[in-house]
């Protein structure tokens, strides 16, 4: 076996490493709101996200193209810009970045965003591996959406819930909870989808990417082929099943308490986030900033001093650094692969 092959499949299986981590990370996202207003068991809401996370993985392709051109190996007559083994390092260290920082909230039970950890992970290693990062694709992707669609999501999610209110305010409250508790099953599943079409894409992008450096006759970024497409939504459909208990804790009832109606309201705006952002833009949007930004806009509802804004604020600062910190890790991972791959 070559080195070269040898490092592709390390470079394979640490992505679907990331991916699992990812569902175990970000299953929470999904289906905390129905756990928490008891509109489903945890055991039924894992299988349920696991099954439409899968089913999500397999819809579509646009995120994963934006993620492998969010840095570039070649130069404009299409000539690698570093040694292949030197390209592959540089995705692995960005990959074991991601992993790392994904662990690292995923222990103290804050959401932050895998996405993002990904983007960060493959700039801080294409910065110190030599290899041009596009910033355009970065701006307009990632950085514009990471402001905008939280913003959003929190409005439209506050907007929905007074429209509820309003249009049920001379119904029954036990009753209107019932109805909720079912609606916030298709919701939950619908959000499950939403998380499958965005956040596996990201695992096949990086493959795909993977795929380019070590065998550019064959491979372009345009193409996904379909073992990646079903091995990554494998990885993300095992590591939603494993669950993610420490973060649906902070989702479910540290942010707010949630009734039925608030929890569909959420779910409701965040699947049509995620939705419009992979098959309208093909951006690598965070499943956590959109359904955690949705939970506080319903929740605000209440009245704004409901909203933990405290726990908020800890979610916040993790986004915040959730970038920066994984391109960190992801540079020091790039010098110790680097060392290694010397020696061999």
């Amino acid at each position: 076996m070559s080195l070269t092959l040898a490092i592709v499949i390390v470079v394979v299986v640490v992505a679907l490493a990331f991916d699992y981590t990812n569902g175990f990370h970000d299953a929470a996202n999904a289906i905390a709101t129905s756990v928490s207003t008891r509109a489903l068991t945890p055991r039924i809401a894992l299988v349920l996200a696991a099954i439409m996370n899968f089913v999500g993985a397999l819809l579509g392709q646009g995120v994963a193209k934006t993620v492998a051109d969010t840095i570039t190996i070649q130069d404009e007559n299409e000539q690698l810009l570093v040694g292949v083994n030197h390209g592959l390092v540089i995705v692995l260290a960005g990959l074991l970045g991601a992993i790392t920082w994904n662990l690292i909230t995923w222990w103290f039970g804050l959401p932050s965003s895998s996405s993002h950890a990904l983007i960060g992970g493959l700039v801080g290693a294409a910065l110190v591996g030599g290899v041009r990062v596009k910033w355009d694709v970065i701006l307009e992707r990632v950085l514009i959406p990471m402001v905008v669609v939280p913003v959003l999501a929190f409005g439209v999610s506050f907007a929905l819930m007074l429209g509820i209110m309003w249009a049920l305010r001379r119904r029954n409250p036990h009753k209107i909870n019932r109805s909720f508790r079912v609606l916030q099953t298709v919701s939950a599943a619908g959000l499950a989808l939403g998380h499958g079409l965005q956040d596996a894409q990201k695992t096949m992008g990086v493959i795909v990417l993977t795929l380019v450096i070590a065998y550019p006759a064959s491979h372009t970024t345009d193409d996904v082929p379909l073992w990646v497409v079903i091995a990554a939504a494998t990885a993300i459909a095992a590591g939603t099943y494993a669950g993610g208990w420490r973060i649906m804790r902070t989702l479910g009832r540290k942010i707010i308490d949630l009734d039925p109606a608030r929890g569909f309201s959420a779910e409701a705006v965040g699947s049509a986030g995620l939705y419009i952002a992979a098959i309208g833009f093909h951006a690598p949007v965070s499943t956590t900033h959109t359904i955690t930004s949705a939970v506080m806009g319903a929740g605000a509802t209440k009245r704004f001093k409901a909203v933990r804004w405290g726990m908020a604020r800890s979610i916040a600062t993790a986004w915040v650094l959730t970038i920066p910190m994984a391109a960190l890790v992801a540079a020091l991972c790039y010098y110790v692969a680097h060392f290694f791959l010397e020696v061999l």
